[in-house]
């Protein structure tokens, strides 16, 4: 029996909560999934996981050895990227994930860059609006937008993002600006919630936060459909600065309620720095810095 092969499968099946989506993730048949679990078992002389209804579930003894598994692989792996060359030189695979529309105006032309730069990296760029978790997701750095949560993962800081209100000129010019937040419940609005429940936008009222309701006449659920709403004059819309720069510059979108804006929110570059970083990794960080910071420069709305 592998050891280190049983218990990949182990891990695999324990993090899938079943056996089959286990086979599916590795790759292997089923049963050749199910005789690998029974085998370490049988040589552990103990039952590392159960069937329940919520499928499977680790016993105590499965839950010691997983936790012991998962740090004797990540050691293992660490041994091989250092024999294969990760800390001499920039090489092997990389995964960056960033929001949706981020990714694809700025992460994008920088990844791009990067990999010209660095012929011996790979880089698979996954572009979500979820939150992807480090270890679950395998990502090796993130873009992320907003206020992060305290970890052991370090942000470095490319700049700021701002929330705001922008609608088409002829819309404004055939329904007036909103001179106020509670001028939103007398005009047309946007919105990524349904049409028939009232919504909310935050504002920043003198230091207080405060929330305008309205009911959107359109609700659509991506922000590209959103601004594409805006620009055709369906009403206000409620954007990040960076995703509708060129058409506020250009003069399609005009910004509306700014002095109500809430505080502008971080744009950091997070990854984990709590091993040794493949130079990989390194020289990504180091690359993607600079440039992503100037591209936020220029994508400002001021």
């Amino acid at each position: 029996m592998d050891r280190l092969d049983a218990m990949e499968v182990v891990l695999a099946a324990a993090d899938a909560g079943s056996l089959s989506k286990a086979s599916r993730a590795l790759g292997l048949p089923l049963a050749t999934v199910s005789r690998k679990v029974a085998e370490l078992e049988a040589h552990l002389k103990a039952t590392l996981l159960i069937r329940s209804a919520k499928g499977l579930e680790l016993t105590p003894a499965g839950r010691s050895y997983v936790a012991a598994a998962r740090a004797i692989l990540e050691q293992v792996a660490e041994a091989e990227r250092a024999a294969s060359g990760e800390y001499s030189e920039p090489k092997g695979d990389l995964v960056v994930t960033a929001p949706i529309m981020f990714g694809r105006l700025h992460a994008l032309p920088v990844v791009t860059r990067f990999l010209s730069a660095y012929p011996d990296v790979a880089v698979d760029l996954v572009m979500t609006d979820r939150v992807a978790h480090f270890l679950d997701d395998q990502v090796d750095v993130a873009l992320r937008i907003g206020q992060l949560p305290d970890s052991s993962l370090i942000a470095t800081r490319l700049g700021t993002v701002r929330h705001v209100i922008c609608a088409s000129p002829d819309y404004l010019a055939a329904n007036g600006r909103p001179a106020a937040p509670d001028d939103l419940a007398r005009h047309s609005v946007v919105s990524f919630q349904s049409v028939s429940a009232e919504s909310a936008w935050p504002f920043d009222m003198e230091g207080t936060e405060i929330s305008a309701r309205f009911r959107a006449r359109l609700g659509v659920n991506t922000i590209d459909a959103a601004i594409e709403a805006g620009l055709s004059g369906a009403g206000l819309v409620r954007a990040l600065s960076y995703q509708v720069a060129e058409h506020v510059r250009s003069g399609r979108l005009a910004l509306v309620l700014e002095r109500f804006e809430p505080a502008p929110r971080p744009v950091h570059l997070v990854y984990d720095g709590q091993a040794r970083l493949p130079l990989k990794l390194r020289a990504f960080v180091d690359f993607a810095f600079p440039l992503l910071r100037q591209r936020l420069v220029e994508a400002a709305l001021c």
